[in-house]
């Protein structure tokens, strides 16, 4: 069984900052794309940012100068650095991960974790 856990989040100013981590656990033989995403109430799920196995990274226009992603491969743990926050970036981050369960051949699957709030005030 694979979980996601997020930790990180919480109250902050405008203009501060917040790092996000989300590790996984469980029954992992690789671990392939990592995500992060938002949604506040009555939107759809945003993808924030994601970071490929290699490294390779890909932002929101939203994200692009303010947040970090990266990834730690022997923690199987992905972060999410976000700096100079905004109001507007309160909502509640959620972490995904495509990732084998099991040996060769086993398919890929998207796990989710339970998501963490993260508010910004003025």
């Amino acid at each position: 069984q694979v979980q996601l856990v997020e930790s990180g989040g919480g109250l902050v100013q405008a203009g501060g900052s917040l790092k996000l981590s989300c590790a996984a656990s469980g029954t992992i033989f690789s671990i392939l794309t990592m995500r992060w995403y938002r949604q506040t109430p009555g939107k759809q799920r945003e993808l924030v940012a994601e970071v490929g196995s290699r490294g390779s990274t890909t932002y929101a226009d939203s994200a692009k100068g303010r947040f970090t992603i990266s990834r730690d491969n022997v923690k199987n743990t992905v972060y999410l650095q976000m700096n100079s926050l905004k109001p507007e970036d309160t909502a509640v981050y959620y972490c995904s991960s495509d990732i084998q369960p099991g040996p060769s051949g086993t398919a890929l699957k998207e796990y989710w974790g339970q998501g963490t709030q993260v508010t910004v005030s003025l």
